[in-house]
């Protein structure tokens, strides 16, 4: 999820398992911790576009790394001042839950996260909320808040930062109900209209989860769908070729990279000689059907030709 959310998290994190040791500092803390695995992006310095497609959400959000980051962590912190008459035990569990639970918390979204390198590259994702989502956000937030400005009787002290980590999880917990029967739903619609699908995909659209997609792979490409929690689609379902031979003009690297970042809902078009990829893993903003031929999402990966015979990496959006 997005940067601020991870801090929050962190923050709330932080003020339960260190608040009563280390005050108002422990919130920092939590917060800082908390966003250590997206320092990957800076690695944009030395790598390409390209190359961090494997690179983002890859080690640093794996759970091998929550587990012996988190002790690194621990000794270096240790040594400080403030953290040193708290137990070794007590500083890796608080790094080990501000670490794993920014990677479980990117597991939650649709862009997929790397949980199990270096022993598995797969892409693991729920789909069950945006990668922003300020129902989400906000309790986690306002729990932190209050329990560092609220007067801070002992006794109740920490009440409002547990209050907004129960809203928050349970509101994750609601997403997945909801996700449920969102694939019913989809599953239902398709055997109505006797599509024989392969792969099946739902996941929310903007805040609340309460508007989803629905996709469904075949053999020749895929069928999209809207939802809405709170209605019945009557939009009937969208067909996209997938014309995944277009990717065979590439390197046989960068196409199986290409596949994989897609987890298979992916389709391409030939723009002139560029080659365009529609991931609809990373990129769920709504079909584009006022343009010909329609595409299935506003963003999109392409490689364009160049002088050398190969091909250049790049991305856009549709205006």
């Amino acid at each position: 999820m997005d940067s601020l959310t991870q801090a929050a998290l962190g923050a709330a994190i932080g003020q339960a398992v260190l608040g009563k040791r280390i005050s108002g500092k422990a919130a920092i803390a939590g917060a800082l911790v908390a966003t250590i695995p997206d320092l990957d992006v800076f690695l944009r310095v030395f790598y390409s576009s390209y190359d961090m497609l494997r690179i983002h959400r890859g080690i640093s959000h794996s759970l091998i790394f929550g587990v012996f980051g988190a002790l690194v962590l621990s000794l270096i912190l240790q040594r400080t001042k403030l953290f040193s008459q708290i137990s070794m035990l007590r500083l890796w569990w608080f790094n080990a839950l501000c670490l794993i639970t920014h990677s479980l918390l990117d597991f939650c979204t649709s862009y997929g996260t790397q949980l199990f390198l270096p022993f598995s590259d797969a892409r693991l994702g729920l789909d069950i909320v945006n990668v922003v989502d300020p129902v989400y956000t906000v309790p986690l937030l306002l729990g932190t808040l209050g329990g560092l400005l609220i007067p801070r009787l002992k006794p109740t002290m920490f009440r409002w930062n547990v209050l907004g980590l129960i809203v928050s999880s349970t509101y994750l917990l609601l997403t997945f109900t909801v996700k449920m029967n969102m694939n019913e739903k989809l599953e239902s619609d398709l055997s109505g209209e006797n599509i024989r699908w392969k792969n099946q995909l739902t996941m929310p659209v903007g805040i609340a989860s309460i508007n989803w997609y629905g996709l469904a792979t075949t053999d020749d490409g895929i069928y999209m769908r809207k939802y809405s929690l709170f209605s019945e689609s009557e939009q009937p379902f969208q067909f996209f070729p997938q014309n995944d031979s277009l990717l065979n003009k590439l390197e046989p690297e960068v196409a199986s990279t290409m596949r994989w970042f897609a987890k298979g809902f992916y389709t391409a078009e030939a723009v002139g000689d560029t080659i365009r990829i529609y991931n609809m893993q990373v990129d769920m903003r709504g079909m584009t059907l006022d343009r010909n031929p329609p595409a299935p999402t506003k963003g999109y990966f392409e490689f364009i030709p160049n002088a050398d015979g190969g091909y250049d990496y790049g991305y856009g959006n549709m205006k």
